[in-house]
Parts: C-alpha cells; sequence; structure tokens
C-alpha cells in the first residue's frame, strides 16, 4: 500500500483569513480526484505572512513550500507534481533553506508550523515536556534560580525579570497560590501570542506547569481575548488532551503535584493587559487598575500570591529547563536575554513574525528583512511597542532592538510590535489618535488619565486649526508631563510618549497652516 503523502495547510488565523481552509479543502478535493492517498496536517504557520497560506509537502528531500496557495492554484499544482515536490511558479524550496527562516534564532517558536499543533506525540517527538521533567526532579528554589539565571524579563512590554517575580511568590506564604497567563494581546501590530496559541499551545501549558511547580501554586488561568477565537478552540482542546495525558490534573506526570488549569475570556477591555485590571476582571469586578502595592506576587488573585505573565515569558521557560539558563542567557546583549519574537506590520513589504536574539538593528529587521515598504515609498516613522510606543524617525532605526537601547532614546520595545509608516503619514493624526484611545480604553479611575486623554484631543485639534498655537502647543507639554508623572498606570502614562515623539520628530505635521489640511476631527 502507498504511504500517504503528508501536506501541511496553516490553520492559524491569519492563514484562515486569505483561504487556508478553501486551499485544505481543494487539496483533499483533488487528491481524491486523482486517487492520491494524503494526510493533511493542519499546523500553525511559519509566521512569513506575506506568503499564506504557505503549503507544505514532505518528501524524501525534505519538506518542500509552496505559496501563497490560493484554492484555484491546487490542480494545477498537482499536475506539476506538488506531492512530489515537483518545479511550480509557487514553490519557494526547501522550507529549512528558507533566508527569512534560516537567519533567524527560533527558540520559543521552534515548533510553531512544524508540528501539529493538538497532537501531544508530536509536541513530545519535538523535545516537548522535557522542560517539565527538568522542573519536576528540582526544588522550587532551584526552579527559580534557573529563570533568574537565564535572564528572562517579562515579554509582555514591562520587561520586568521573571525570576524575580517568581521568587516573591515562591517565598510567600499562602494555603492557595495562583499562576495566571496575561494572554489579553492588545497592541496594534502584535500578534506573537496568537500565533504560538494556536501553534503550539501545548508550549504555554507546559510553562505554566513549570511556574506552578517552581511556586506551589495548584491553579492557574489564562485570561485571553475575546477577539481570538482560533486561539481559544486551540487552547480548550490542548488543555483537554494534556488533562487526559495527566500533563495536568491532581498528579502532574505522576509527580503527586497538583496543577489545573482553565481559560477565561476577556470582553475587549484594552486596559486589563494591565495585570491588577486584568486580576480585578478574572474575578467577575469591573476591569478597574488596582492601587500598590500591595504587588499582585504577594496579593494578586483573590488576595492570594499570584504570578501574572505574558503567553511569551510563560512558553520561553520550557526550552531553559530544557537546555540550561546559560544556553538560553548566550542569546541577547546587555540586560536583554535570550530572544524577542518580533511581529512586523504597517506599509511594510514582507511582514510576518521574526524570533531573533536581542541586539539586531531596527534598521535591519525593516529594510533587510522586511523589504523597506510595501508602497516603495521612504520610510517616514516606525512605531516600537504598540500604541502607547514612540514614534521612531528614519534615522534612529540602527537603535538596537534591545530594553535599555530603545529606553535611551526614549522608547520602548513593549511586545515587540513594529508599525511601519510611509511618507504619506500624517503624525499630527497620529499623535491625536494616541489621545483618542487612551480616552476611550482608560479604565477611569485616575484623573490624569480619564480626563487628560479628552483634553488632549482637544488640544491637538487646536493646534492643527492653528488656534493660539503657541499657547496650545505649552498646554499640550505640560499635560503630557502631567499624565505621565500622575496617572496610575502606564494606560495614562505611556500615552505622552507616542504625542510628545510624533511633536519633537515631526513638528512640521502640527506646524502647517490651517489652509492645508482639514481638522483632524473630520477625517
Amino acid at each position: 500500500m502507498t504511504e500517504a503523502v503528508r501536506i501541511y495547510v496553516p490553520i492559524d488565523a491569519a492563514a484562515l483569513s486569505v483561504g487556508a481552509e478553501a486551499v485544505a479543502n481543494a487539496v483533499a478535493k483533488a487528491a481524491q480526484t486523482r486517487g492520491i492517498a494524503v494526510e493533511i496536517v493542519r499546523n500553525g504557520s511559519r509566521g512569513l505572512l506575506w506568503l499564506e497560506p504557505m503549503v507544505e509537502v514532505e518528501t524524501s528531500e525534505g519538506r518542500i513550500a509552496y505559496g501563497p496557495v490560493a484554492a484555484r492554484d491546487v490542480a494545477v499544482l498537482f499536475e506539476a507534481g506538488f506531492q512530489n515536490g515537483g518545479a511550480h511558479a509557487l514553490r519557494l524550496g526547501p522550507v529549512d533553506e528558507l533566508d527569512w527562516l534560516k537567519r533567524q534564532q527560533r527558540l520559543t517558536f521552534e515548533r510553531v508550523g512544524v508540528t501539529d499543533p493538538l497532537s501531544l506525540a508530536d509536541y513530545r517527538a519535538y523535545d516537548g515536556l522535557k522542560g517539565l521533567e527538568k522542573a519536576l526532579s528540582l526544588t522550587g528554589a532551584e526552579i527559580v534560580e534557573e529563570v533568574k539565571a537565564s535572564g528572562l524579563r517579562g515579554r509582555g512590554g514591562a520587561g520586568f525579570p521573571t525570576g524575580i517575580k517568581w521568587k516573591t511568590v515562591h517565598d510567600a506564604s499562602a494555603t492557595q497560590k495562583y499562576i495566571v497567563c496575561n494572554a489579553d494581546e492588545g497592541d496594534s501590530g502584535t500578534f506573537a501570542d496568537r500565533m504560538l496559541m494556536e501553534g503550539d499551545p501545548f508550549l504555554l501549558i507546559e510553562g505554566m506547569a513549570i511556574a506552578a511547580i517552581a511556586v506551589g501554586a495548584t491553579k492557574g488561568y489564562i485570561y485571553l481575548r475575546s477577539e481570538y477565537p482560533h486561539a481559544h478552540k486551540a487552547l480548550q482542546r490542548a488543555i483537554l488532551k494534556a488533562r487526559n495525558a495527566g500533563v495536568l490534573g491532581a498528579s502532574v506526570l505522576g509527580s503527586g503535584k497538583a496543577f489545573e488549569l482553565e481559560v477565561r475570556l476577556g470582553a475587549g477591555a484594552y486596559i486589563c493587559g494591565e495585570e491588577t485590571s486584568l486580576l480585578e476582571s478574572l474575578e467577575g469586578k469591573r476591569a478597574i487598575v488596582r492601587a500598590k502595592p500591595p504587588i499582585p506576587a504577594l496579593q494578586g488573585l483573590f488576595g492570594k500570591p499570584t504570578i501574572v505573565n505574558n503567553v511569551l515569558s510563560f512558553a520561553a521557560v520550557p526550552w531553559i529547563l530544557t537546555h540550561g539558563a546559560k544556553a538560553y542567557a548566550d542569546y541577547g546583549m546587555g540586560r536583554s536575554r535570550g530572544t524577542l519574537p518580533v511581529q512586523l506590520g504597517g506599509n511594510i513589504k514582507r511582514g510576518g513574525l521574526i524570533e531573533l536574539a536581542f541586539g539586531i538593528s531596527l534598521r535591519e529587521i525593516i529594510e533587510d528583512l522586511g523589504g523597506g515598504t510595501l508602497s516603495g515609498q521612504p520610510i517616514r516613522a516606525v512605531q516600537v511597542g504598540g500604541p502607547l510606543g514612540a514614534y521612531l524617525t528614519a534615522q534612529q532605526l540602527d537603535v538596537a532592538m534591545d530594553y535599555e537601547a530603545l529606553a535611551g532614546i526614549k522608547a520602548m520595545l513593549g511586545h515587540g510590535g513594529i508599525v511601519v509608516f510611509d511618507d504619506s503619514v500624517d503624525m499630527a493624526k497620529q499623535a491625536r489618535f494616541a489621545f483618542e484611545f487612551c480616552a476611550k480604553e482608560s479604565c477611569g479611575k485616575c484623573t490624569p488619565c480619564r480626563i487628560g486623554a479628552t483634553r488632549g484631543v482637544e488640544l491637538v485639534d487646536k493646534i492643527v486649526a492653528g488656534h493660539e498655537r503657541p499657547k496650545n502647543l505649552a498646554v499640550l507639554r505640560d499635560l503630557n508631563k502631567l499624565m505621565t508623572d500622575a496617572s496610575l498606570c502606564a494606560m495614562g502614562g505611556l500615552t505622552p510618549m507616542p504625542v510628545m515623539s510624533a511633536l519633537n520628530h515631526f513638528f512640521e505635521d502640527f506646524d502647517r497652516p490651517p489652509a492645508e489640511r482639514l481638522p483632524l476631527a473630520a477625517e
């Protein structure tokens, strides 16, 4: 009997949005018509989003990629012998030889796009659960020390040392402790959390289980944004499989140590990306930021010691436990150790996910790997770190992707999202958007954020309209200082970052004669 040809068609949301489901159906139909036995594996995305749906065929020479494939291309592909890696205009070649992938250092995303996301057998075959097995052979203090030694910092944006947070929870005395994953990925231009949860959900489960073993927690929650239905489905199925296989439950891998995990959906509030607001929401309350202290590591969910980390923070831990803290710390630079999954979007020719060691320049990512702007026009501005990140000029792109290097030019790394703008962008409009976004998404607890953002929108409108411009510019700068210094959390405290970077670097957009443009509110 002829062995079935294994064909990989991504089930990632980005691939589905451009027709991956129709491609999978077309492959099945075309193979049946031709009497060719095929096994269709729905893998995650490799992150080359401009080539999605990217279909891979397993051959004696390795996996051969084709893309972007539309359903209408499938019949012709079979005629060209693509099931055997045959030549065709859409043939990209061996996946392992694709330049965009070869240049990366994939640690966290090493399995994404390679395996069936919901096959625990696949996961184990690619070193899955080795980190958890190692953790079960160590004391909690030893696990925490390993995470500290790796130099891992929070990948959600704050960059706080993960090991220090874990040690605080480990050392706290309580009858109940919790592990909470912040999967409320709300920053513009970010999608790494979603790709990982859809493409390798067992990795997040393993990372959270290791955290639980380390600090003595028995219950965990993944707080997932409701806009991620595919990730929700993948996580629910993966948790069920993990529980049935003894990875979760009353005795994790037969260790006698319990850890149970649930997914809870958020309701679309950006502020729930802030950890205390997220905890309030998990408790069934209105999502309002808590004053600190006490910190969540001491009084978190339901007043108990709680680890709150981002998806990518938890997902980095199994690799660290499997390969050792030093192996992880050998990647990166300065105080930024390991790798960072960068998400490249906006006006860019080759957008997608790139996992690289800290230290690569922003210019190399955008111009070399990203291919420059999709429009072909010159780059004018780049926003790094989400909607509250600074706008950088084309002259600042040689900065290293590093927490301290970016802070040195009054910018931030955030969640690793990069959004590119060409020379058609109106930066006064972008500044106005930052205030408008903050006004809409503020939890409302503190006055500087709640009222300041609303006043900011009004000020930008007045400045652009030419109304007492010098006076209103002075008020705008004063307002930004107030919001930075007096806001209760980063929502209001960081809103001035995109505003002031736009004002300082692109002042000409605020200084045009009113006759040359419409008021921003009417655009």
